[in-house]
């Protein structure tokens, strides 16, 4: 199955449909181009659809609503949601600036500290 996602202003990902397989084929290949073709067909309507693999095997990431799509990096970017954290260009995801601890503990990001807390009772 293929995953397309429709990009809305700013190429805020609206929603994330699938589609089969056999609609993308042209001559035994699959197309992104076909399946966009399919898309405005069913929808009836010219709407910016980008395919996006849900293994992540091209555009970085697997395209979630909120997410935007770069047209530079040809990526899905999900949204950041700590300020503090930086963005990997090459990975496309936002990174903390201090590592997970592997101590075997749950954590919580803490934006005010910009440190990881330990969850209590973990």
């Amino acid at each position: 199955m293929a995953h397309f996602a429709k990009l809305g202003p700013n190429n805020i990902v609206e929603q994330v449909i699938v589609v089969h397989n056999n609609e993308l084929l042209v001559d035994g290949v699959e197309s992104e181009e076909k399946g966009i073709e399919f898309l405005h067909n069913l929808y009836g309507d010219t709407g910016n659809w980008k395919q996006t693999s849900y293994n992540n095997n091209f555009r970085k990431n697997h395209a979630g609503i909120g997410f935007r799509y770069d047209e530079t990096l040809d990526a899905f970017i999900p949204p950041n949601l700590y300020p503090s954290w930086p963005f990997n260009k090459d990975t496309c995801v936002w990174e903390p600036p201090v590592v997970y601890p592997d101590d075997g503990e749950f954590y919580i990001w803490n934006e005010v500290t910009t440190s990881w807390d330990v969850i209590i009772g973990s």
